[in-house]
C-alpha cells in the first residue's frame, strides 16, 4: 500500500498545467494526497542554497535538497534516504519526476516511479495508483 508522495521540484511542481490553474496542478494534487493522509516529500537536486518557496511551509513531511544532503538523483540512496526521512519503506513511496533517468533511480531504490510528461497524465496515474481524487 502506498503511503507517500514525493515530488521533484522542477518540472514538475512547477509545471502550470494545461488548463490555467491558480496554482501548479501538483502543488494541488500534493495537498489533497496531505489531507487524505499520506505523508509528502519534496525531493530535490538543487544545490544547497535553494529552499523551497516559504507559501510552501508545512507541505511536506521531510525535504530533501541533494546539496545539503551529498547525494542526488539518480543515485538510489537519496531514495532510500528520502524514505527512511518519511519513516516509510521504499516500496510505500511513489516517486514523480520528469526525468526517466530519476524515475528509474527511484525504481531501483524499490519506489514506485511515475515518469511526468504532462499535468493530465500524471494525474491520472498517481489518482490510480493512490486510490484517491486528486483533481477538481
Amino acid at each position: 500500500m502506498l503511503k507517500a508522495l514525493v515530488l521533484d521540484y522542477g518540472g514538475v511542481l512547477t509545471d502550470p498545467g494545461e488548463d490555467n490553474a491558480a496554482e501548479p496542478p501538483l502543488l494541488t494534487a500534493l495537498r489533497k494526497a496531505r489531507e487524505q493522509g499520506l505523508k509528502t516529500a519534496l525531493l530535490s537536486n538543487a544545490d544547497g542554497w535553494w529552499q523551497p518557496p516559504g507559501t510552501w511551509q508545512g507541505l511536506f513531511d521531510a525535504t530533501i535538497i541533494s546539496g545539503e544532503v551529498g547525494l542526488a538523483k539518480p543515485d538510489p540512496e537519496i531514495y532510500l534516504l528520502t524514505a527512511t526521512r518519511l519513516n516509510l519503506e521504499p516500496g510505500e513511496c511513489v516517486f514523480v519526476d520528469d526525468l526517466a533517468i530519476n524515475v528509474r533511480g527511484a525504481a531501483a531504490a524499490g519506489m514506485v516511479g511515475v515518469h511526468h510528461r504532462s499535468t493530465r497524465s500524471t494525474l491520472e496515474e498517481l489518482e490510480i495508483l493512490l486510490a484517491i481524487a486528486l483533481c477538481d
